[in-house]
């Protein structure tokens, strides 16, 4: 949607949202296209629009988000094993996607990293993404804020529907549509088994009903979903695979040199989580805490500095552990929701990750155990703040 197709009411509430932003520091892709975008999430309600944006443009920077295509490199295993791939553009000019997603080894994957880095890498490619967006308006010379996604499901299974895949699954629903909402311009769901009407259920009340408008679902039947490909994306964009004539230089129809096809992971890759030892190498900067069955462990840190980093890895024994951030800001007193609260798997693996502390005041972080009655954990932890090096 662009300014043209808005109603004058709409139109004179989105000069009004422009203008309330226009202190804010944008993403280098911000258009008036991607403003509009914050208003159709909460229906134009501009207090609501208003929040839902500056509480995102904060998630960016504590998170380092305009940095990550730059600074940031992706584990190996996400990029040889997670399948997915651009193909090149549709009609609109909008980027094409193929995630080939019933070949990916979920269960593989996600005991060879930990959540936050795969939570990293989904944002990594969204920002991939809207920098092909502005690569593809340069080439147009037509606005383009959107993207077009292929899901492929052939091949899955219902033994990769565990509750860690299922968790982290509404985790990326939800991350997506806080912070990058009204994203696509049209969903395919393409080889669509029974069982995945149970995932589709869980996500779908995340989902606005403009974003359900944009699904197309389609079951096994491929001259069904080529044709409907074809009339969105010309056949030079699409590899001949999904009914179009793109092909790799040694004519294999999937076009691997663009799109990961996944496989199984070897276990080469998973993280084998083992308790600190006592004056082992790499294991004396680790504290070690209880915390209690139906308890919590909170740990205060003050930051004089604002934009300092703040940098933790920490395991537990005996089973997961909430996590979550807050801050008490010098300024006004107010507390923050710095990183909300979720259950992480650190007894398979390290957790290790780091934000930018963009207030000064005291950071809480805790350790939440009040869900176990029974189970005590023990925690392995490191944190450091340091001054922020830009």
């Amino acid at each position: 949607m662009d300014l043209t197709q808005l109603s004058p009411e709409k139109r004179n509430l989105f000069d009004q949202f422009a203008n309330n932003v226009a202190d804010c520091r944008l993403p280098e892709y911000t258009t008036h296209a991607h403003l509009i975008k914050w208003l159709i999430a909460r229906e134009f309600d501009l207090a609501k629009s208003e929040a839902m944006f500056r509480q995102s443009l904060e998630w960016r920077q504590i998170n380092q988000v305009d940095k990550i295509l730059d600074k940031w490199t992706p584990p190996e295993v996400l990029t040889k094993y997670y399948a997915l791939g651009a193909t090149g553009h549709d009609k609109f000019n909008c980027p094409v996607w193929v995630n080939a997603f019933g070949r990916t080894d979920m269960t593989g994957i996600l005991q060879s990293v930990t959540k936050r880095d795969y939570l990293r890498y989904m944002v990594y490619i969204t920002e991939m993404s809207h920098r092909l967006m502005m690569e593809n308006a340069l080439r147009s010379g037509k606005p383009v804020s959107y993207q077009t996604l292929i899901i492929d499901m052939a091949d899955f299974s219902v033994n990769q529907m565990s509750k860690q895949f299922m968790d982290i699954g509404m985790e990326t629903t939800n991350l997506f549509v806080t912070n990058y909402p009204e994203g696509v311009r049209r969903v395919f769901v393409i080889n669509v088994p029974q069982v995945f009407s149970v995932g589709f259920n869980l996500v779908k009340p995340f989902l606005s009903a403009a974003t359900l408008a944009k699904l197309r679902i389609f079951s096994h039947d491929a001259k069904a979903w080529k044709e409907a490909l074809l009339e969105e994306i010309d056949a030079d964009q699409l590899p001949a695979h999904y009914g179009g004539t793109m092909t790799d230089p040694d004519g294999n129809p999937f076009c691997l040199t663009k799109i990961n096809m996944g496989g199984e992971v070897p276990k080469s890759y998973y993280i084998n989580n083992k308790k600190p030892e006592s004056g082992a190498s790499g294991a004396q900067h680790l504290k070690s805490e209880l915390v209690p069955a139906g308890n919590r462990k909170q740990i205060e840190i003050v930051v004089d500095e604002a934009k300092s980093l703040m940098r933790w890895e920490f395991m537990t024994e005996d089973g997961d552990v909430g996590f979550q951030i807050n801050c008490v800001k010098k300024d006004d007193g107010k507390e923050v929701i710095v990183l909300p609260r979720a259950r992480v798997d650190s007894h398979q693996m390290m957790e290790a990750g780091e934000i930018v502390c963009i207030y000064s005041g005291t950071y809480v972080i805790e350790f939440d155990n009040s869900y176990s009655y029974f189970r005590p954990k023990k925690l392995w932890y490191s944190i450091e703040v340091t001054k922020s090096e830009s």
